[in-house]
């Protein structure tokens, strides 16, 4: 009998995963991950959490284990978070955090336990097509997370389950009902779970007073329209908290943390079509080598838009959207999709 991990995070969905696998057949080992203090009081990281995670593993027969990451956790997810917003762009932790805790440390657990693969809970579909490992979108187009998984390789993909790929979150929440698990009717997890109430300002202002750095607010043409509080309190698209009067909405549309100065504009000035991507990584372990066409998503809540990309090393490309897209923003994911097919993945570097 094949032997699983299943993360378990204290969620409906990883719940329904670990249950998904029992009836498939496989031996199966819950695993909770403590990535902050146990006082946390975010739903993802807090006590409840992992009180939750071990009520549904007694529930379903399976023993449990609690694995503390926490200086991963920091080196890997928080502390590039900071810096990311000191140095002007936007990150996304989440995407880290699947990179090296969840698809890092939890797998280097779940082997030392002598388990053949590592599932989760994501929305996301594995597919096997010519001995190569494909990841799709999941068929809840709604709640599909493949956009955080792009940095998955042949060698990771070799190894992980996702049970929930294929099914309505409606059919989740209604077996978990129905199979009486605690955690049937809990809420999902919608705040960055390091950052209390999704207050990055009030995060980042505690955590690095370095961040309040008061500079100019300056148009296009470098006139001085106002002063802003510290360029990692601002992102490119931003409208509100700008304190500025103009005849016209004025929006973020750079972030220059060299000069300490946030750069506004007009709603058309805010709009991109051409960006830079570095830090590629593709899927099927291959490199760009010629200009190739899809869809592209920029940011987690948003559909994929038609695109093509045209590389500048192994490592990075240039990426040509076929319509002008909405703050094209430094630190962001771009997700490179041919249908529901996710083919690679990158950081946005550069508007051009």
């Amino acid at each position: 009998m094949e032997k699983v991990a299943i993360g378990l995070s204290g969620g409906v969905d990883s719940s329904v995963a670990a249950a998904l696998l029992l009836r498939q057949g496989y031996e199966v080992v819950g695993v909770t991950v403590r990535h902050l203090p146990a006082e946390t009081t975010n739903s993802c990281c807090s006590l409840e959490a992992v009180v939750d995670a071990r009520r549904v593993a007694k529930k379903l027969g399976i023993a449990h284990f609690l694995v503390d990451v926490q200086t991963t956790f920091y080196q890997r997810v928080i502390e590039p978070f900071e810096l990311g917003y000191l140095q002007g762009t936007t990150p996304n932790p989440c995407a880290l955090c699947n990179r090296y805790v969840k698809f890092g440390e939890m797998w280097k657990w779940a082997q030392e336990q002598g388990c053949d693969y590592l599932a989760t809970g994501h929305y996301v579909r594995r597919v096997q097509r010519d001995g190569t490992y494909e990841l799709w979108r999941a068929r809840d187009l709604s709640k599909d997370q493949s956009y955080l998984l792009y940095s998955l390789g042949q060698s990771d993909l070799k190894h992980c389950l996702f049970p929930l790929g294929e099914y309505q979150k409606s059919e989740v929440r209604a077996w978990a009902e129905a199979w009486g698990l605690v955690t049937a009717h809990k809420p999902d997890s919608q705040e960055l779970c390091f950052v209390p109430k999704n207050d990055y300002t009030g995060y980042l202002a505690s955590h690095r007073p370095e961040a309040v750095r008061p500079g100019e607010i300056v148009n296009r043409a470098g006139k001085r329209l106002g002063e802003h509080r510290g360029v990692a309190f601002y992102t490119v698209g931003q409208r509100r908290g700008l304190g500025l009067t103009a005849s016209e909405p004025q929006y973020v549309v750079e972030l220059d943390a060299s000069t300490n100065q946030v750069v506004v504009g007009n709603r058309d000035q805010a709009l991109g079509q051409r960006f830079r991507c570095d830090r590629m990584r593709y899927l099927d372990d291959r490199r760009l080598t010629e200009t190739a066409s899809g869809e592209v998503k920029i940011r987690y809540h948003m559909e994929p838009q038609p695109a093509r990309w045209t590389p500048v090393d192994d490592r990075a490309a240039v990426v040509d959207f076929t319509q002008p897209q909405w703050a094209i923003t430094p630190g962001q994911v771009a997700a490179f999709y041919r249908g529901d097919q996710l083919l690679a993945g990158g950081i946005v570097a550069q508007s051009l």
